[in-house]
């Protein structure tokens, strides 16, 4: 069962900095402030937060907030967060936090990732938010980051699928997970994906378990990718550069090393990357989440969108509605990384994901507590 907003959350105007679905009215009946459970992400480039309640075996948005941030800008530079991107993120976790007071949450799991872990200054500026805000975040480790991105997408894997590659391109870093669910019974995959929750390696036990081959987490998302190659200058080789530079960096990922046609293999990619490139292949003049999540791409429709991006060059992307503005700086290192994707595993079955970390941290939350109900996802 997939995550439910409220009515009216699918048309989502992709050049608003703030989440319209906070602008929405609440559920028709108040749920209970111990029935609630909240997520925030901290990324490179966005601060996003979810409060939802349990509802069968998913739940149903409450409230939630999205702004761009760009915590990690001058982070290649320097190495330390700089004084501009905290001011602008503690702003956001301001309202964060007010949220989360009016809703009376108290389950709640808020984390960092790739910025705050690579800056000199990332465990100071968790003391200062605590400070100013009351919120405690906690860096994440890039393993339980990539387990929460998988997690988010179990109940887009088929019945069919018996090799599954989980995609999710960050600001700051790209995670990629290999999962082998053949041997698990066609009716039990999407949950096999969910039990992971607790870990990669999973204990032995008599239920046919996900088998993690290998996962990887590279040191390059959209933000951190494009600040690499801001210095060239001509477009098309900008994103080529980008693309086989990420490419190189699969090395070590074993999938990447045996590289071969895969039969039953699914790639399920999670993203404002992907779901902008969905967007722009349905020609959605407003973002539209009902028609994008659970969408499936094949290789040749992701490079017709890809080139008719270069097509377009900066100015166009920029004036773009189905980029928007803010997309339109990170849209081009974003789809370099997916080109090379789909050059390493060209597939005819790129699921979309509208979902990721906020979505993977309130099903481990709700997992763990035993208030999700067993069945179809």
């Amino acid at each position: 069962m997939a995550p439910q907003r409220p009515k009216g959350a699918g048309a989502l105007d992709t050049t608003q900095t703030t989440d319209p679905l906070s602008a929405l009215s609440p559920a028709p009946v108040p749920p209970r402030s111990s029935e609630l459970y909240a997520a925030l992400d901290l990324g490179t480039n966005s601060c996003r937060m979810l409060i939802a309640q349990p509802k069968g075996s998913g739940f149903h948005v409450v409230d939630s907030f999205s702004k761009s941030v760009q915590l990690g800008s001058g982070l290649e530079k320097t190495g330390r967060l700089s004084r501009g991107s905290m001011a602008r993120t503690i702003q956001a976790l301001r309202i964060c936090q007010q949220k989360l007071r009016r809703n009376k949450v108290r389950r709640m799991r808020l984390v960092a990732t790739e910025a705050c872990r690579r800056a000199l200054n990332g465990e100071e500026f968790m003391r200062r938010i605590h400070r100013e805000t009351g919120l405690r975040l906690d860096i994440i480790k890039p393993e339980e980051e990539a387990q929460l991105a998988v997690i988010s997408c179990a109940p887009l894997v088929s019945r069919k699928t018996e090799n599954l590659l989980v995609v999710d391109i960050g600001g700051g870093s790209t995670e990629l997970v290999w999962i082998d669910i053949k041997h698990v019974p066609k009716a039990d995959r999407a949950q096999s994906i969910m039990r992971l929750h607790s870990g990669f390696t999973q204990a032995l036990s008599d239920i046919p378990a996900a088998k993690v081959v290998d996962w990887i987490s590279v040191p390059l998302g959209v933000a951190t990718l494009r600040d690499q190659f801001a210095d060239v200058e001509d477009d098309a080789a900008r994103f080529a550069l980008m693309s086989w530079f990420f490419e190189e960096n699969l090395a070590n990922f074993k999938p990447y090393q045996s590289a071969q046609p895969q039969k039953r293999f699914q790639i399920v990619g999670t993203s404002g990357t992907v779901t902008t490139v969905a967007a722009s292949h349905l020609g959605l003049k407003r973002y539209d989440r009902t028609k994008v999540d659970g969408l499936h791409m094949s290789s040749q429709e992701i490079d017709k969108v890809i080139h008719s991006y270069l097509a377009m060059g900066p100015g166009g992307r920029r004036a773009d509605p189905r980029i928007g503005q803010d997309r339109s700086a990170l849209i081009m290192s974003g789809v370099a990384i997916l080109q090379a994707l789909m050059r390493c595993w060209p597939t005819d079955r790129l699921s979309v994901a509208d979902r990721g970390l906020r979505e993977g941290l309130l099903y481990a939350q709700m997992s763990a507590d035993g208030v999700l109900e067993e069945g179809k996802y």
